[in-house]
């Protein structure tokens, strides 16, 4: 009886163990659009005033936390069943971040401007600040959706294979670590000038520790978000390469002699342009045949 017991305890440590392994390499994989969510949350999160910025963020958690509610059952559907699916998502997938990476890029060096980002110099009313920051909710939401099914299913690529109550712990933890985590870090981001700002008003003297503190914190935060903007948008290139490596057979010996790390961001460049160069001839093909058929009596 008591040889049983410990037989089954040393059944759990072991399963225990693998799980841990096996959400590290999957914590390793994702950490890439981990970072790049990181970023587009902060910036999301931004712009508000300071007693609005932490229930934004608070909406847009809830958001994300159903998103995953949503994912997570579906994706072990099909791992289950169509374990091919997974991969095409993946590649999918992977077209969508290497085009977002590129479009970030591209809009750099040429800028263009977006309707509906148009800044009013008008003040605003209680009902249009309210409007535009259930857009701004929304669109982080729809963002961190196709952010989560990346990240749930390169996680799930980490455990194919082994027993599905294994692929449930392990996801469900990376699920865990994108909301908590992410959100988490995000409100200690947009909270910084707050607390820079705090530390400058209780500082007593002019020139003191907590308000050379305070003026750092302050400024740094433009700062954090544009470098966040920066790392997320090298990020999913390198993870958008590394989707296309892994998982099409005659990109694997693309470029042998260069590290990996240099072969996936230039794959995920070279498909991100093509991408880039394929929406946006589209783009053009739709507006000029709205235009013909306005000018159409």
């Amino acid at each position: 009886m008591a040889s049983g017991f410990f037989a089954l305890l040393d059944d759990i440590a072991a399963i225990m163990d693998d799980v841990a392994v096996m959400s590290k390499v999957a914590a390793k994989k994702t950490a890439g659009i981990l970072g790049d969510d990181l970023a587009v949350n902060a910036e999301k999160a931004s712009g508000f005033i300071s007693s609005r910025e932490l229930p934004v963020l608070w909406a847009i958690a809830k958001g994300s936390f159903i998103n995953k509610v949503i994912i997570l059952p579906i994706a072990f559907l099909l791992s289950a069943f169509l374990p091919g699916a997974v991969v095409i998502i993946l590649v999918l997938g992977g077209l969508y971040l290497a085009y977002e990476g590129v479009e970030k890029i591209y809009e750099y060096f040429f800028p263009h401007e977006h309707p509906q980002n148009k800044i009013s110099m008008e003040p605003l009313t209680e009902e249009e600040i309210l409007t535009f920051e259930k857009g701004k909710i929304k669109s982080a939401i729809v963002t961190d959706f196709i952010l989560s099914v990346e990240i749930v299913i390169i996680a799930l690529g980490t455990v194919t294979g082994k027993p599905i109550s294994s692929q449930i712990i392990v996801i469900s933890i990376i699920a865990t670590i994108a909301t908590v985590g992410v959100y988490g870090i995000v409100a200690l981001i947009v909270r910084m000038d707050e607390v820079g700002l705090k530390l400058i008003q209780h500082s007593p003297k002019e020139r003191s520790f907590t308000k050379t503190l305070g003026n750092i914190l302050v400024q740094a935060l433009p700062k954090v978000i544009k470098s966040l903007s920066v790392i997320g948008t090298i990020a999913l290139i390198l993870v958008a390469g590394g989707i296309f490596v892994h998982n099409i057979r005659f990109l694997h010996d693309v470029f042998p002699q260069l590290p990996s790390i240099v072969t996936e961001f230039c794959i995920g460049l070279i498909i991100g342009v093509l991408v880039l160069g394929i929406v946006n001839l589209f783009k053009k093909i739709i507006g000029k045949s709205k235009q013909t058929k306005i000018r159409t009596p």
